[in-house]
């Protein structure tokens, strides 16, 4: 497919959801690569702020299936996989497939469920697949999760433990518009929804196609090297208690090759690393408590800062 033909996928489902959420041009380009990276989204913000519609348009902008589940803490493991029942017409138990079961899912309010139900989705997440009665199912391709949590109540929630978190390729946030967007966006609800409007502009199995490209993206051996020397900053900083991950790598690894591909290039630059690096990692370290005051991004940006890049010319990385 070439990475110009992944920058015009990119950029006409950037279209669609543009369509729906306004003033949220960056939000959505990293939204798109970790699509395109096969990773899974994290988004921390208030209600309101067009989640599920993003999570919604991005589906029919795929032709996708989509699902929305909202956790609570009554919500069951199967209530979210799926369970075999016994079918009193046919005599015998039968699979009823659970929401988990679609292109895109929209995990609501993560948080409010229990550490039990929210670990169901993690053989999901991490293999495309869920396990019940000792029965391996495929879940459909190209698979991806976007899960919301809201990070100002804390009353009946169940923080996600830092096993969930290492899943999530990055962690977003939507924020609101600037006055001059949300006036246009006034303009654009006020007679008719937006959303009835979003057509499909690739299928499922071109994503998937996409995904494959995206492993071909050239990644020079500087560059692999500034990115890690990043990742491993955080193992040595007295600020973290945990720094991320190995898991962390690859997905940083995979996101940069998606980003580098939307913008139509065919090779990573030290710019993409680090422009991501803060929402890959700062949600899979764990801090001392006495930095608390300041957010993980900041502190990832300051580490990230603190790393010399590679000082050859671009044209060096391809």
């Amino acid at each position: 497919m070439g990475s110009n033909r992944i920058a015009e996928t990119a950029a006409k489902i950037k279209a669609e959801i543009a369509k729906v959420l306004v003033d949220k041009e960056t939000v959505t380009e990293y939204i798109v690569a970790a699509y395109f990276a096969g990773g899974h989204i994290l988004l921390e913000d208030l209600p309101g702020t067009g989640k599920t519609m993003l999570a919604r348009t991005l589906a029919a902008a795929v032709a996708g299936t989509f699902k929305r589940i909202q956790f609570t803490p009554d919500l069951l493991p199967t209530d979210v996989t799926g369970l075999n029942y016994f079918n009193q017409e046919k005599q015998r138990f039968v699979f009823r497939e659970g929401p988990v079961f679609a292109n895109v899912i929209l995990a609501d309010e993560i948080n409010r469920a229990t550490p039990r139900t929210q670990s169901s989705l993690l053989e999901s997440m991490e293999e495309g697949q869920v396990s019940i009665d000792g029965v391996t199912r495929k879940l459909p391709e190209p698979f991806f999760v976007i899960a919301t949590q809201n990070p100002v109540e804390a009353l009946g929630t169940f923080p996600l433990p830092e096993a969930q978190m290492d899943r999530f390729m990055m962690k977003l946030q939507v924020g609101f518009p600037n006055f001059n967007k949300e006036l246009d966006m006034i303009d654009r609800f006020m007679l008719e929804n937006p959303a009835a409007h979003v057509q499909p502009v690739c299928t499922p199995e071109e994503i998937c196609a996409i995904r494959e490209e995206v492993k071909q993206i050239h990644f020079h051996g500087e560059v692999r090297q500034y990115l890690l020397k990043i990742v491993r900053s955080t193992r040595e900083d007295g600020r973290f208690i945990a720094g991320a991950s190995p898991r962390c790598t690859l997905s940083f690894v995979r996101a940069v090759q998606a980003l580098a591909a939307i913008r139509g290039r065919a090779f990573v630059i030290p710019e993409d690393v680090k422009e991501l690096a803060p929402y890959i990692i700062s949600h899979r370290v764990i801090r001392a408590d006495e930095y608390e005051a300041r957010s993980s991004l900041d502190d990832i940006r300051i580490l990230a800062d603190k790393v010399a890049p590679p000082v050859e010319p671009v044209e060096s990385f391809r």
